[in-house]
């Protein structure tokens, strides 16, 4: 009876351990969590394969109004230009369930990023929520950058006025910009973690 007993202890802590670790937040200086997703122009995306190459990870949600704030401006279709331009990989990750605000298929997730002059080099879809839960995202915007090593270098928000208003983006420290321009310059990024803000993720449950 007391082996049966300790066998079963052994089994719920063995389930609490994986449960804790599939739900553990990213951590910056350590490698980022690899995944494969289905992209919108109807390939597969391997983070595996991206080694070598910085990566922006941008949860995003055009029906969210703080991400309308930086699509509108052209705040964040300009850091993916001068991104992309640059070698860096920008995958766009689409958090949003089926039914949920900001579900869309890969074909309107393409024609939205035409109509709005955004870049990406390409749009993840994530509909069931596993790579957003791999990385704990919790907002829209929200930003993940993973350098050529494979290592998470920043987490965090866009910047740092937490609003929907597009007037407060030039009086912002634009915190992903900076991130970027430390990583160019072979520095360590000054500041590699920091508050999301925006809508939250809109996960199936």
């Amino acid at each position: 009876m007391l082996l049966h007993r300790l066998y079963k202890f052994a089994l719920v802590s063995v389930a609490l351990a994986i449960a804790s670790t599939a739900v553990a937040e990213p951590v910056v200086d350590k490698p980022a969590p690899v995944f494969s997703g289905a992209a919108a122009d109807g390939s597969t995306i391997n983070l595996a394969d991206l080694r070598g190459k910085t990566v922006v990870l941008e949860w995003t949600n055009h029906e969210c109004p703080f991400v309308v704030k930086h699509y509108e401006s052209g705040n964040i279709p300009d850091l993916q230009k001068d991104a992309v331009a640059k070698g860096i990989v920008w995958l766009q990750v689409i958090t949003s369930a089926p039914d949920k605000q900001g579900n869309v298929t890969g074909e309107i997730a393409q024609k939205l990023n035409a109509h709005r002059g955004a870049t990406p080099t390409n749009t993840v879809l994530d509909q069931n929520g596993v790579i957003g839960k791999l990385y704990a995202a919790t907002n829209t915007p929200q930003f993940f950058i993973i350098n050529p090593e494979g290592v998470l270098v920043y987490k965090g928000g866009i910047d740092s006025i937490p609003s929907a208003d597009k007037s407060d983006i030039p009086k912002a420290e634009n915190y992903v910009k900076a991130a970027l321009a430390d990583l160019e310059a072979g520095r360590k990024v000054a500041k590699a973690s920091t508050k999301p803000y925006g809508c939250s993720v809109k996960y199936a449950s």
